[in-house]
């Protein structure tokens, strides 16, 4: 596996996953004009961990149920009642192991009705910054879908809506997602508040796990 920026899997294995940082860019298939975002993740991050980075940048509301297709596997949060193939916990896979599989692309699914699917690649492997709190928002372009729209269909449908201000449906559309909508605008102030939430709270686990070994030493 080769990758950008980072150079090659063979020579980012000598340094430690601790040491590196992986860029993803996340975007949300089959839209034009593509709905994407940037960003940075330590490889140590758990699938679940990486979801949680998702909702943070595009951003999204973490009501619904998710999943991650690689290397051949379906990865969510295993439930018997609902699992209808072999499920690997998002909980536990790293994004680490699955580089070290020759992983560079990952399928994110996000709530099965309106059915978000997102092509997550991995573009580089790079050396960390320690100055930097990860995971770190880097760019993007275009806001995304409002929950429970009713997915692409009926996202095309509600911006048909809301750009007209004749249409029957755009009084109560503009309501109903909290005022004026415009497709091309990031909010980039919410999503940086959002992800150094994210980032926040790794480097306080980092810093007690740290004391507790600490500790035992």
């Amino acid at each position: 596996m080769e990758l950008e920026g980072g150079g090659r899997a063979a020579g980012a294995r000598l340094m430690s996953d601790r040491d590196r940082i992986a860029r993803l860019k996340i975007e949300l298939d089959d839209w034009q004009p593509a709905i994407w975002r940037r960003v940075e993740v330590p490889p140590t991050t758990t699938l679940k961990g990486l979801h949680d980075v998702v909702q943070a940048v595009m951003p999204l509301q973490d009501y619904h149920l998710f999943e991650f297709r690689a290397d051949d596997r379906r990865h969510a949060i295993p439930d018997p009642e609902w699992d209808f193939e072999k499920t690997w916990s998002a909980k536990t896979t790293r994004l680490a192991t699955l580089v070290q599989r020759g992983v560079s692309e990952l399928v994110y699914t996000y709530d099965f009705g309106d059915d978000w699917r997102h092509t997550l690649t991995i573009e580089s492997l790079d050396e960390v910054d320690p100055a930097v709190e990860y995971p770190r928002f880097i760019e993007g372009q275009h806001r995304a879908p409002p929950e429970d729209i009713g997915g692409l269909p009926g996202f095309e449908l509600f911006l048909e809506a809301i750009a007209d201000p004749d249409h029957e449906d755009h009084d109560h559309l503009v309501h109903w997602s909290g005022g004026t909508f415009d497709p091309k605008t990031l909010d980039v102030i919410d999503i940086q508040k959002r992800i150094a939430k994210l980032a926040r709270r790794r480097t306080i686990g980092k810093a007690a796990f740290a004391k507790s070994r600490n500790r035992i030493t």
